[in-house]
């Protein structure tokens, strides 16, 4: 190896080292701020949901919708199957839940995205999206999030990749 793909070679090393350290929030943390901002939507929502005009009503549930569509693409692609890696059998049951927890509410979705907010069941199929979803926060925060600590997942790199991936999809 001649003297410069050598200096190459330590050069990257140490960037790679250097962005494992520094390269990306850590996942959970980005995951736990999408909980905490699509919360305060819902309770915004539930604020409007009486006396709020339909155009109001409308765009804040586009709202609602698009951050939850853009956070469980990134828990789909990236951190569970992460995951699901690093916990093997353990975190199974609780990702398997995930996945038809996402199912559910993709399904809430679509029927929102193709409503209008005068429809009868409009407001009742946002509380309970509202609730699939509290449900869900609750679980990853209170079992998936702690195991994947403890799995001592990368959770650095790992939330470099969403970010990047969550600027593609904004």
């Amino acid at each position: 190896m001649d003297m410069q793909t050598k200096k190459s070679s330590v050069t990257t090393r140490h960037a790679s080292a250097a962005a494992r350290t520094t390269g990306g929030p850590d996942a959970i943390v980005m995951l736990r701020e999408d909980h905490q901002h699509v919360s305060g939507l819902f309770a915004k929502y539930q604020k409007i949901m009486d006396e709020g005009d339909a155009a109001t009503k409308e765009g804040l549930v586009r709202q609602i919708c698009n951050e939850l569509k853009i956070h469980t693409t990134l828990e789909e692609e990236i951190f569970y199957p992460a995951a699901r890696s690093a916990l093997d059998d353990k975190g199974d049951d609780l990702l398997d839940e995930a996945t038809v927890e996402h199912a559910s509410a993709k399904d809430l979705i679509a029927q929102l995205e193709s409503a209008s907010a005068d429809e009868e069941l409009y407001d009742a199929k946002v509380t309970v999206l509202g609730e699939y979803i509290k449900h869900h926060v609750k679980e990853e925060q209170e079992e998936l999030f702690p195991r994947c600590r403890k799995a001592k997942m990368d959770l650095k790199s790992i939330g470099a990749a969403m970010r990047s991936r969550k600027q593609e999809l904004a």
